[in-house]
């Protein structure tokens, strides 16, 4: 049983946003500041001039801005009614004037409307918790609206979030809270959320605001604040400098979720899982900042520093109330290796009849790399395809009989990480072409002679797996050097750049942000491109994903696709007679695999309820859909080999208890993650037995070994 799809379907089927509460919280009066109103000007210059697809700002602009925008704070249609857009619409077409003239007081009166009626649709449902529901009544709720009209009336909404909170209420009850927890939980969950929602900063409206510009232009071109600046650059070189802990806001403390091995946190052996960081200082001696109630932005600003600096934290342990002792501990801040999205290895052993197979497992989430460490000739710069090829030399060693790359959900990255990786598995040759503003087109190629890994490859993909990867992935499948398996891929085939605006204008303090911008068209050596249409894979796998609402194509202003010619190159291998052998066996395992096939009803369980789209909130119809659950679990036990696995404390964690991520004990949040992440993976497994039927056959015909294992040495 595919255990992570089956919660995915019970949280689906049950969850609702949270609607947050408390009235007599103020909510503070955001303006814009002088340099966001600049920024936005320089950022339409550049877009303007420089952009792959140059578009011009004016009203037909404006409009899709204002769209955007509207989408970005109530994407859901829950807060604004009509009325609303209809008083908005004087601004539609003034948003480019806006932009151009400096002066963004129209996208921040949006924003405080829209603070208005957050507030008010709170009260509403904090009203409703002294009501109480009737959960005997025949009605169900639409539980996704961002394809539905705007509520015409102030009835209408208050209907609508009547269910909400109805439904917040009969998933506690069904988890078995009583109604005065029930008030309570709820009541500190509108609370709570509210409270989120008053840390709001001008950044974060002027961000939002900028996004909802940028990507009128396309889908993948962004605008950065500082700080999101500074996270993308942690993404790309994997590291940072600090203490080496993983944080959440809990209650309004930040709270320690992890330590990271080896980081200053646990090596200190002073903080543990729970503790509350209540104080923050500067230095051995330096006044201790109280963070009680911040946003934990602010406060992992406050945590990072210099490297070898010293950082005091003043600490509420875990086991303590909120009137207890304090600690004061100070670590000295270093450099911390996010290893968690660094490239990984497993094997997996495959047993086939009296024959077992070891399938090496590399997982790489992202195509990483420290660009500003190989800017300066540091040889040991952060590199996916450094880890990688260190990771296939220890795969050697152990005698795999194939490799497997799985690219799932990764995002991409570095466009040379990219290139580099595929030149592992490939001699030297053209990996992609990119095509520029001017329409020029060049070839990048691997220049590498030799590879790393010359036997039996495939490359795990799905919806998730995009630009970076469908590099990779496309020309190994164009190359015949693998086998590609999964989903079709995500169907990014643009090139991004990032512009940082004040080194343009020469401020030697940040302050205008950063504007990632496309500036290319990637194009696979056989002269398609992934643009749109993604990578098809070789071998097909079923998919959770809704690709209406996920993937290029769900994007209304996306480039369309198109071809170009092929670059010369000469296929390392050739599959056409393998893949549909290896479709046969694959077909006929999974016919007689009971874990596949409950991983089909799931899927096909999972788009009825998305067609549906909605949920019944009378309690009899609930426990009846809650109760086919249980028995779906409890039969699975009995038939499957991942059902096997379970035991009555993982199957609670699939079940719907009702809480959101910081409305539980953190050890209980923390084993919950733990069993999902742990769950038999059906799909890896198939892949896995997919190159072990790959690695039989080249063993036992070597006419069709020597036509798809490549004639390069290793190196």
């Amino acid at each position: 049983m595919n255990n992570k799809l089956l919660w995915i379907l019970f949280a689906f089927a049950t969850a609702t946003q949270a609607a947050p509460f408390n009235t007599a919280l103020e909510m503070p009066t955001l303006k814009p500041l002088q340099e966001q109103s600049q920024a936005a000007h320089i950022s339409a210059e550049v877009l303007t001039r420089y952009h792959y697809k140059p578009v011009k700002l004016d009203d037909i602009s404006s409009s899709k801005i204002f769209d955007n925008y509207l989408k970005s704070l109530d994407g859901q249609r829950i807060f604004f009614l009509q009325a609303d857009i209809d008083q908005l619409a004087n601004a539609r077409t003034k948003l480019d004037d806006a932009i151009l003239n400096e002066d963004l007081t129209i996208p921040f009166a949006i924003f405080h409307l829209y603070q208005q009626r957050v507030v008010e649709r709170t009260a509403y449902a904090r009203s409703l918790l002294k009501k109480g529901f009737d959960f005997g009544k025949d009605e169900s709720y639409q539980y996704t609206r961002e394809k539905s009209p705007w509520a015409k009336s102030q009835d209408e909404i208050n209907d609508l979030w009547r269910k909400r909170v109805k439904n917040d209420w009969l998933r506690l009850k069904l988890a078995g809270k009583d109604d005065e927890s029930i008030v309570d939980t709820l009541d500190k969950r509108y609370a709570n959320s509210l409270v989120s929602f008053a840390k709001i900063k001008n950044d974060d409206v002027f961000q939002g605001f900028m996004n909802a510009y940028t990507m009128t232009v396309d889908p993948h071109t962004n605008y950065f604040g500082i700080r999101a600046s500074e996270d993308f650059d942690i993404s790309m070189k994997l590291s940072l400098v600090g203490i080496g802990a993983v944080l959440q806001d809990k209650d309004e403390y930040t709270t320690i979720r992890e330590l990271v091995t080896g980081g200053p946190a646990a090596l200190s052996g002073k903080l543990k899982v729970g503790d509350r960081i209540v104080g923050v200082g500067q230095g051995q001696n330096g006044p201790t900042t109280e963070v009680m109630g911040w946003r934990i932005d602010d406060t992992v600003a406050l945590i990072r520093g210099a490297e070898d600096s010293i950082v005091v934290l003043d600490v509420l342990p875990a086991e303590a109330g909120a009137d207890g002792k304090h600690k004061l501990i100070a670590l000295t801040r270093k450099k911390i290796s996010l290893e968690q999205q660094a490239a990984k290895k497993s094997i997996i052993e495959v047993k086939d009849g009296n024959a077992t197979r070891k399938i090496g497992v590399i997982t790489l989430p992202v195509f990483y790399q420290d660009f500003s460490a190989h800017q300066k000739g540091d040889k040991n710069f952060k590199s996916a395809t450094r880890d990688v090829t260190g990771l296939l030399e220890e795969l050697k060693k152990d005698q795999v009989d194939s490799v497997l790359v799985d690219l799932r959900d990764n995002g991409g990255g570095s466009l040379d990480e990219a290139i580099e990786l595929t030149g592992l598995f490939i001699d030297k040759g053209p990996v992609l072409q990119e095509r520029d503003v001017q329409g020029d087109i060049k070839v990048d190629s691997d220049t590498n002679a030799g590879v790393v890994w010359n036997g039996s490859l495939g490359i795990l993909i799905n919806r998730g797996s995009a630009s970076a990867s469908e590099i990779f992935a496309a020309a190994i499948q164009d190359y015949g050097r693998g086998i590609i398996i999964g989903e079709q891929s995500f169907g990014k085939g643009t090139v991004q750049s990032v512009v940082d605006l004040d080194q343009l204008v020469k401020n030697d303090q940040p302050k205008f942000g950063e504007i990632k911008m496309t500036v290319a068209q990637f194009f696979r050596i056989n002269g398609g491109t992934t643009q749109l249409r993604g990578v098809t894979p070789d071998i097909s796998l079923p998919s959770a994903t809704d690709a209406a609402n996920f993937g290029e194509s769900s994007y209304d202003n996306a480039l369309p696709w198109t071809k170009i010619k092929a670059a010369k190159f000469t296929p390392a291998g050739d599959l056409k007679a393998l893949v549909p052998m290896l479709t046969v066996s694959h077909d006929a395992r999974i016919g007689k695999d009971k874990d596949f096939q409950y991983l089909m009803e799931d899927v096909a369980e999972l788009n009825i309820q998305r067609k549906k789209n909605l949920i019944s909130l009378s309690e009899v119809e609930r426990r009846k859909e809650r109760e086919m659950q249980e028995v779906r679990l409890s039969s699975r036990e009995k038939t499957s080999d991942a059902g096997k696995e379970l035991n009555s404390s993982k199957n609670d964690a699939l079940q719907d208890d009702g809480l959101q991520s910081n409305e539980r004990n953190l050890d209980s949040e923390l084993a919950m993650e733990n069993v999902r992440k742990n769950s038999k993976d059906i799909l890896l497994d198939e892949s896995a037995h997919i190159l072990s039927d790959e690695a039989s056959l080249l063993k036992t015909d070597a006419k069709l070994a020597a036509s798809v294992l490549p004639k390069t040495e290793l190196h």
